[in-house]
C-alpha cells in the first residue's frame, strides 16, 4: 500500500475512532486501526467489538491496500508533524513508513486479515434525517440516563419509531427527559430499540450540525451513517441493550395544579450560584412560590446559605417544593430556548420541565426540611 494524505484528514480521521480503542485489552489488534484504501480514499476503522466507527477520508492512493496500525501511536505520528502532507508505504512485512518533510518514522503493523470485520446491516435505512435535528434530541435526552449496571435497561438511550415520529427517551429512576421529532420512516410498523450509553456518548461526538445522519437497525445491532456537507463521513455499529425498557409514560404527570413561565438563563444562573452551598449529603435546593416571586435557596449546615428571588408571573397557591439542583441544570444547560415551563401539584409530586417544543422533563423532589 502506498499513499499520500493530508495531515489534517488524517488526523480528523483518526479523531473520529481512537476514543473507542480500548485502553487494556488481551487482543492486540484491539489497539490497532484498521487502514484500507477504499475507491481512491482510506477509510479507518477501530472497535472494542461492542461499537465500531469507521471514518472515510480524502487521500492520493498510488497503491490499493489495507494493514492495522496502532491508533495511540499513529495519531501520536500525526499530532506531532508540522508538515501538512504525510506520505505512507507498506512493505510486505506490514512495516508502514511514514514521512513528512524532514521526518520519517517507521511504524510496525498487523495483518488486516486478523482484525474483526465490519457488522453488515443491509437493506434500506430505518431513517434519514438532518444531523442538527437527531443531535438536538441526543442532547435533550441523554444526560438523564442511568449508569447504575444492576439496571442495565436504563444504561442506555430508548429510541422509538412510531406514527412518522422518532421519541427518545433515557431515565435514572430520578428523572426522566423525552424530546421528540418528526421523521419520515421507510418501515411500516413499530420500531423500538436501546442504546447503550457508551454508544450514545460516541454519537454525541460524531453527529455534525449539517448534513444528514441514516439510521439502520437489525435484530441485535444498529447503524448511524453520519454525512456532513463538509469534514469526516463516519459511520457507527453497536449493540444493542437487551431487555425491554419500562413503561416511561405511566411516570409523566398527567396533570399539574401550577404552572410557572421562567426565563431560562436566569433561573439557570440562580440555580448555580444556590449549588455553590451545598454538598454532597445535603444536595437539594429549595423553591419557594409565592405571589409574583420564586425565592430559591440552599442552606447547609457545614457550608452555609444561598438565598436568591426571582421575579415571576406566579398566581397560584404558596408552595415549596426542593429538588436537586444537577438534575434541574442538566436539563436547562441541554435547552436553548428562551423560555421554560415548570409544572408543580405540590411538594411530593415530580415536576415537570416542558418548552414549546417536543420535550419534557420529569424530576423527583426532596424531602423538605
Amino acid at each position: 500500500m502506498k499513499l499520500s494524505i493530508a495531515k489534517d484528514q488524517l488526523s480528523d480521521g483518526l479523531q473520529a475512532i481512537h476514543t473507542i480503542v480500548p485502553s487494556r485489552t488481551t487482543l492486540p489488534i484491539l489497539s490497532n486501526a484498521l487502514v484500507r484504501t477504499v475507491e481512491g480514499q482510506v477509510e479507518l476503522t477501530a472497535t472494542d467489538l461492542d461499537v465500531t466507527i469507521s471514518a472515510t477520508v480524502g487521500a492520493r492512493v498510488d497503491v490499493p491496500g489495507a494493514l492495522t496500525l496502532p491508533v495511540k501511536k499513529l495519531a501520536s505520528i500525526v499530532r506531532e508533524l508540522a508538515v501538512g502532507e504525510i506520505e505512507i508505504e507498506v512493505d510486505d512485512k506490514l512495516c508502514a513508513a511514514i514521512s513528512a518533510g524532514p521526518s520519517f518514522f517507521r511504524i510496525n503493523g498487523l495483518s488486516a486479515d486478523d482484525f474483526p470485520p465490519m457488522p453488515d446491516i443491509g437493506g434500506a435505512p430505518l431513517v434519514t434525517m438532518p444531523q442538527d435535528r437527531f443531535k438536538r434530541l441526543i442532547q435533550r435526552t441523554a444526560f438523564a440516563a442511568s449508569n447504575d449496571e444492576s439496571r442495565y435497561v436504563l444504561n442506555g438511550l430508548f429510541f422509538s419509531f412510531k406514527e412518522h415520529k422518532l421519541t427518545t427517551v433515557a431515565t435514572d429512576g430520578r428523572r426522566l427527559a423525552l424530546a421528540e421529532d418528526e421523521v419520515e420512516l421507510s418501515l411500516d410498523g413499530a420500531c423500538e430499540f436501546i442504546v447503550p450509553s457508551k454508544s450514545v456518548a460516541e454519537i454525541g461526538r460524531l453527529v455534525k450540525g449539517t448534513g444528514e445522519v441514516e439510521i439502520w437497525v437489525a435484530q441485535n445491532q444498529a447503524a448511524f451513517n453520519f454525512k456532513p456537507e463538509q469534514g469526516v463521513r463516519a459511520r457507527l455499529v453497536t449493540k444493542l441493550v437487551e431487555g425491554v425498557y419500562p413503561s416511561y409514560q405511566q411516570v409523566i404527570p398527567r396533570e399539574s395544579k401550577e404552572r410557572v413561565t421562567l426565563v431560562r438563563e436566569e433561573f439557570v444562573q440562580a440555580l448555580r450560584r444556590a449549588e455553590i452551598m451545598t454538598s454532597e449529603k445535603s444536595n437539594s435546593v429549595k423553591l419557594s412560590f409565592t405571589r409574583d416571586n420564586l425565592l430559591i435557596t440552599s442552606n447547609t449546615q457545614d457550608v452555609g446559605e444561598a438565598r436568591e428571588s426571582l421575579a415571576v408571573n406566579y398566581k397560584g397557591t404558596d408552595m415549596v417544593i426542593a429538588f436537586n439542583p444537577r438534575f434541574l441544570l442538566d436539563a436547562l444547560e441541554a435547552l436553548d430556548d428562551d423560555e421554560v415551563y415548570l409544572e408543580l401539584t405540590d411538594e411530593l409530586s415530580p415536576g415537570l420541565l416542558k418548552t414549546s417544543s417536543p420535550f419534557l422533563y420529569v424530576i423527583m423532589p426532596m424531602r423538605v426540611n
